[in-house]
């Protein structure tokens, strides 16, 4: 790794654009490898709503892009290791079949690993929080690649990958332990309501439903243990979101499922709400200085939900809602400054008992006693 870091990063280096070939390489040879095997690395219930034209046009962008990338990181840069790393992966790419590889139609059931939403979802966020940082950006000198991003990126790695088996784990306690509670007349009733009324619905029974499942995660002192993991980044943006052990986030998602699975709300306005937190989530914790005003005590904003993660006394254990700031005002837990312009002076845990280091912070719960 430290072969990687030497030279120059500025721009104009060739750090940049060796960076962007070896990413966009890897990404490119994952899409071919997708194509190739997607009973095992294709996510079957996004596979009805791909447009193949379209997936094949961006993974032909991909390549073409890493491969010019890559070569202008070789010409620019005396330390060619990027850039060559970029070519490699585009060339093994392009002799796998590029994006031309053929896809059968009938595509045989079996578990599979979740390659194509993990590419997908990187690509897209990268490409909207990224720009979005450096642009509007509160601490403008952090950067993209700032402490800690290699462990938040293999946190967002494995949680992608393992998407099949967390989504099982999440709907497992609800269709166990409350399907006597379903009743088919309230499942038709709340379906048929209009999808903006059950998307609003859905926002404040599954955020009240977060809410005391994040609380009850700060007080006891086993559960503390797999949630301070989301806690001991000590730099927020966009990829610290994703910093969650996998228990934690089945933990949450299971608990959250149960009301949307008994009141019976429609699966459109289901995937609508988890369209909308995919992205809000991470927008809450991005490195932008946004100041949205009222806007901060209706939903909640960078600024109300960094101060969960402050490092300041006055702050720890307060703003637990994901959504909806009314519930920690209603509770007792809110801190939000009234001067917009005050943001947290840093975040994380108090003297950062969890370690630096990705298979260590898996295995941090189990080893580590009390709360920290």
């Amino acid at each position: 790794m430290s072969s990687l870091a030497e030279g120059p990063r500025h721009f104009g280096s060739g750090w940049i654009s060796g960076v962007l070939s070896a990413i966009l390489g890897a990404m490119g040879l994952g899409g071919v490898l997708t194509l190739l095997f997607p009973q095992w690395l294709s996510t079957p219930d996004f596979r009805p709503y791909y447009s193949m034209p379209v997936l094949r046009g961006l993974l032909q962008f991909v390549l073409v892009s890493a491969f010019v990338l890559g070569f202008v990181s070789i010409v620019l840069r005396r330390n060619k290791l990027l850039g060559g790393i970029g070519l490699a992966f585009t060339t093994l790419a392009v002799l796998l079949g590029g994006s031309e590889v053929p896809v059968s139609e009938a595509i045989p059931k079996s578990n599979y690993l979740g390659l194509d939403w993990f590419l997908l979802e990187l690509f897209f966020l990268a490409l909207i929080f990224v720009p979005l940082e450096q642009l509007f950006g509160r601490l403008k000198e952090q950067g993209v690649f700032r402490f800690g991003w290699r462990i938040d990126m293999a946190h967002f790695v494995v949680s992608h990958l393992l998407v099949q088996l967390t989504v099982f784990l999440s709907m497992l306690p609800a269709k166990w332990f409350f399907s006597w509670l379903v009743d088919a007349r309230v499942h038709r009733a709340v379906a048929s309501q209009p999808l903006p009324l059950q998307f609003l619905e859905i926002l404040l029974v599954a955020d009240l439903a977060e809410y005391w499942t994040h609380r009850t995660m700060h007080v006891v002192p086993l559960l503390w243990r797999f949630h301070a993991v989301h806690h001991s980044s000590q730099r927020m943006d966009w990829l610290a979101a994703s910093r969650i052990h996998v228990l934690d986030s089945v933990a949450i998602r299971a608990v959250t499922f149960i009301p949307l699975f008994v009141l019976g709300f429609s699966n459109q306005a289901i995937f609508t709400y988890l369209l909308f937190v995919s992205f809000h989530a991470l927008f809450i914790h991005a490195n932008v200085g946004f100041r949205f005003g009222r806007l901060d005590w209706v939903l909640a904003t960078p600024r109300f939900h960094h101060w969960h993660h402050a490092v300041e006394a006055e702050a720890v254990d307060k703003n637990f809602a994901t959504h909806l700031p009314a519930l920690d005002m209603l509770f007792g837990t809110c801190f939000l400054p009234r001067a917009g312009d005050r943001w947290p002076r840093g975040y994380g845990i108090a003297g950062n008992p969890v370690p630096e280091n990705y298979l260590r912070q898996v295995l941090y719960p189990l080893w580590r006693g009390g709360r920290q």
